[in-house]
């Protein structure tokens, strides 16, 4: 394999992202992307090194929530610190896409997984931990995302009913690429060469032990990320990665490795919905009454596909459920904004007071 030149593009810096960059160029700053970030200090590739950043005073005051601030994978322009391998972010460019999700918690808060992302990898193992209602979850919060989801199922040199699984993944896939690979035998890599190209940022998700560090080693061709195997009992996977990074590939391709997700809760999703479940959505046009619940309305499209086998009901339990979780967000979301309004306004009263 040919040796990867170093530079911004190698790193996925594009035309977006430069015109974007231009406003600040007569600043003196430099551009670079978030490679890890700890408790808002910040790894940062540049073309020229690694810098340790923090944000700006500026930055922090102006930001108004979670989105404001940078995440893995995210442009970012610089102030760097003369004779030190440091620097200050002044601002965050906007992003090409996100991959968010709500945060562990009561607070309704969005935590970004991955900015900027091309592909997503959703990493399934094929053993008794398939779960066909988690897939959808993902694909639900990927299509939203603004990237391209491909379902990647490891292990495939220990399940003895492969096309039985592979048949039930590509029931709810919807068209999205389904690739099953081993790395014991070295299967199925072939079909994941044509989204490992250089300038491209494909993250990976899915749950601990489905085998996102082994992967990330054989694309690598090392042993960088610590792998652990699966608890005995529950075939459950341990967590492997603690922390999201970019990884480069010898490819030139950006990685973006991620912990395992324990519980993965809904984030804001206008489009994700019907793009997961295209099959429920267009059987609804067919229903006689418009406002249709299918739960046993005369004439229901989607309840006749299931009488017929065409569909599973199951999928459309899950369909249900996210609806109600969407629409619960929605109005915790609508609550929260009328709370911080009230506070804006009171707090623009009270300066007002104060200024007479």
């Amino acid at each position: 394999m040919e040796e990867i030149t170093l530079n911004l593009q190698t790193f996925g810096f594009n035309s977006y992202f430069k015109k974007e960059f231009d406003k600040y160029k007569e600043e003196g700053c430099i551009v670079g992307r978030v490679a890890l970030e700890h408790k808002r200090m910040y790894r940062v590739w540049t073309e020229e090194e690694e810098l340790l950043c923090e944000i700006s005073g500026k930055l922090s005051f102006n930001a108004a929530s979670r989105e404001d601030y940078p995440a893995v994978g995210d442009w970012v322009v610089i102030k760097t610190r003369d004779g030190e391998n440091r620097g200050i972010i002044r601002a965050v460019l906007p992003r090409m896409s996100k991959f968010s999700r709500k945060a562990a918690g009561t607070n309704i808060e969005e935590q970004i997984v991955a900015a900027n992302v091309d592909t997503i990898f959703l990493v399934n193992s094929l053993n008794d931990d398939l779960n066909l209602r988690r897939i959808e979850r993902y694909l639900l919060l990927s299509w939203e995302s603004g990237a391209n989801p491909v379902i990647i199922l490891t292990k495939a040199d220990l399940c003895n009913d492969l096309d039985d699984k592979l048949a039930m993944v590509e029931a709810i896939a919807m068209g999205v690429p389904v690739v099953s690979i081993s790395v014991v035998d070295e299967s199925g890599f072939d079909r994941l060469q044509p989204f490992l190209l250089p300038g491209k940022t494909i993250a990976l998700l899915g749950s601990s032990g489905v085998g996102k560090s082994t992967l990330t080693n054989y694309l690598l061709g090392n042993e960088k990320q610590k792998v652990q195997t699966i608890r005995e009992g529950d075939d459950r996977g341990r967590h492997t990665t603690t922390h999201r990074e970019l990884i480069l590939l010898p490819q030139g391709t950006v990685l973006i490795d991620t912990p395992g997700m324990r519980e993965l809760q809904l984030w804001e999703s206008e489009t994700g919905l019907a793009e997961s479940f295209t099959d429920i959505e267009g059987l609804a046009e067919e229903c006689k009454f418009r406002d249709c619940t299918h739960i046993n309305e005369p004439g229901c499209a989607v309840h006749a596909a299931i009488e017929d086998g065409q569909l599973d009901n199951q999928r459309l339990t899950s369909y249900k459920k996210l609806q109600r979780e969407l629409a619960y967000f929605e109005r915790k979301q609508n609550k929260r904004a009328q709370v911080e309004e009230k506070k804006r306004w009171k707090k623009i009263s009270t300066d007002v007071k104060q200024n007479r």
